[in-house]
C-alpha cells in the first residue's frame, strides 16, 4: 500500500519529489539520499544527516512509515508516529526534502530518484545497501557515514524502560 498523499512544506510525497528532481538534474545540484526509522530523533541523528547533507546540494530523507517500521523492529516500535517523524525531520536544517515508502526498503523510491549520492551508517558494508546498483549504474556514489559512538533510538528506549548498560 502506498502512503497517502501529505504535503506539508517539505513533506513531500515521491511522485512531486520526481519531478523536482528533475529540475534538479537541469540545475546540476548534486542530490544526496538517505533513509531510516528515525524514532525519536537524537543528537545521533542530526549529526548523521548534517554529514550526509555536505555530500551534496540537497539532501531526500525516505522515511520508514509506521507499518514498516513495525515490520523492521517489532510491534512496540515506532514509538513516535510518522507524520511527526517527518515533520521533525522536515524541521531540520540539513534536511531539504522528506518521503515517506511503505515497503521494507526503499528502492523503488531510489529507482524513481537515482540520487547521485546515496548515503547510509557505516554498519552497512558498501556493498549490501539497497539501491547501489541504480546509483552506481548512473554514475553516482555509495557512501558510509560513522555514527556518533552510544547515540541511538534503541539506547534512548533501554534508559527509559530501566535497562540501558552502563
Amino acid at each position: 500500500m502506498a502512503p497517502r498523499r501529505i504535503d506539508m512544506g517539505r513533506f513531500v510525497v515521491l511522485t512531486d519529489l520526481v519531478r523536482i528532481r528533475q529540475e534538479w538534474k537541469q540545475l546540476r545540484k548534486k542530490v544526496v539520499f538517505t533513509n531510516g526509522c528515525f524514532d525519536i530523533i537524537h543528537r545521533g541523528h542530526v549529526d548523521y544527516l548534517e554529514k550526509a547533507k555536505a555530500l551534496g546540494d540537497i539532501l531526500i530523507v525516505g522515511l520508514n512509515t509506521d507499518s514498516s517500521v513495525r515490520r523492521l523492529k517489532g510491534s512496540q516500535r515506532p514509538i513516535v508516529e510518522e507524520e511527526d517523524r517527518a515533520q521533525v525531520l522536515a524541521g531540520l536544517q540539513s534536511v531539504d526534502y522528506v518521503c515517506l515508502f511503505a515497503e521494507d526498503t526503499p528502492y523503488e523510491m531510489i529507482k524513481a530518484l537515482v540520487p547521485d549520492v546515496l548515503v547510509k551508517g557505516a554498519d552497512w558494508s558498501v556493498d549490501n545497501v539497497v539501491g547501489k546498483d541504480v546509483v552506481e549504474s548512473a554514475g553516482g556514489s555509495v557512501q558510509t557515514i560513522q555514527f556518533l559512538p552510544n547515540r541511538s533510538t534503541s539506547r534512548i528506549i533501554d534508559k527509559i524502560l530501566g535497562v540501558a548498560k552502563p
